[in-house]
């Protein structure tokens, strides 16, 4: 159904339920609408009303009372043709902007505090799916942390940085790391891992690489810790517990600790998140509008960040019931989301 297929009063009331749904939880009863709606009509006139819009599948009675609650098809309704999305405030824009312009060195780092943020200021649990790292390389370096391990430092091109802990011998000499480091960049930049990885492998094992033993055994360590990291970015959930707030049955508890176990395998988390890959903003994923929220009555709001050539590279949004606060967490994911993209772009 579209939302130009109500006429006005329907759209007044269907609105009014909608809204009242999703401020306080209730199912809402033709009395208490009277008294909210600025229209002249009487509880038996709302009440026929609400019969049409339950026969059109756009509300619900979720127990034997004259109060009525949106069904996710009356929800995907308002979404898409009532709902006033608001602005940020300026106090939420700050919390989101000091943790972009946080101390972390790393673009994990970064992602798993703004994450973190989103969470609070939503009161929904926060995820990010981190970039993929597995384009052409702009630097690669090893450095010594202490005896027995170094850490490979690479940056690609997009200015994704990447940080790998390897282990090497405990009396390394730091000419070592030096002389890989060098003949590593000579190969590696401007191409990626999965470009190199086979020449350079095949170069060390016929001996034609000017390398000692122990250099091109740090070498051989550096590329076999790279390549066998996640090519397809991983997936950070913080603030999970806010999803337990509105919990008040048996029933609901057993959805969430599913929504859990689910998160925990991140494979699905992964696949919807994808779906960002075409998107060009926000995308609203309501209740079993997707497989992962089938049961667990649950509504994803999630948004692409883009590199510098605006391809996207990974997507940030939050996840929390189906009477969320649509109209102030949009706008919060698109900010949130353009400026993540701002920052590695």
């Amino acid at each position: 159904m579209m939302i130009s297929e109500l006429n006005d009063r329907s759209r007044e009331i269907f609105r009014s339920i909608v809204e009242a749904y999703l401020a306080n939880g209730e199912p809402v009863g033709s009395r208490t609408l009277s008294r909210r709606l600025d229209l002249d009509l009487s509880p038996a006139t709302i009440r026929n009303v609400m019969a049409d819009l339950e026969e059109a599948g756009l509300l619900f009675a979720p127990h034997i009372s004259a109060g009525r609650i949106p069904t996710e098809a009356g929800l995907r309704l308002f979404v898409d043709g009532l709902l006033e999305v608001g602005n940020l405030t300026e106090t939420e824009r700050r919390a989101i902007e000091a943790q972009c312009a946080g101390s972390s060195s790393s673009v994990e780092g970064l992602l798993e505090e703004v994450t973190a943020t989103l969470s609070d200021l939503s009161h929904c649990a926060g995820l990010v799916m981190a970039p993929k790292t597995d384009g052409p390389l702009r630097h690669i370096e090893l450095i010594s942390l202490n005896p027995g391990r170094a850490m490979v430092v690479m940056v690609n091109e997009g200015g994704i940085v990447e940080n790998r802990i390897i282990h090497t011998p405990p009396d390394l000499p730091p000419s070592v790391l030096v002389e890989a480091s060098n003949y590593l960049s000579a190969r590696l930049v401007g191409r990626t891992i999965g470009e190199a990885r086979a020449d350079i492998l095949r170069e060390l094992e016929e001996h034609r690489a000017e390398l000692d033993e122990l250099t091109a055994r740090v070498v051989e360590s550096g590329l076999a810790t790279w390549a066998g990291g996640d090519p397809g970015g991983s997936l950070i959930v913080r603030g999970q517990a806010h999803l337990l707030d509105d919990v008040t049955a048996v029933g609901d508890l057993e959805h969430i600790r599913s929504l859990f176990t689910a998160l925990e395998t991140k494979e699905t988390m992964l696949k919807l998140l994808s779906l960002t890959d075409t998107a060009e903003g926000v995308q609203i994923f309501i209740g079993s509008e997707n497989d992962l929220f089938n049961l667990a009555g649950c509504s994803l709001i999630v948004g692409p960040y883009r590199d510098a050539r605006h391809t996207v590279i990974g997507a940030i949004g939050v996840i929390g019931p189906t009477r969320i606060n649509y109209a102030r967490i949009i706008p919060m994911v698109d900010y949130t989301a353009n400026l993540i993209g701002r920052l590695i772009g």
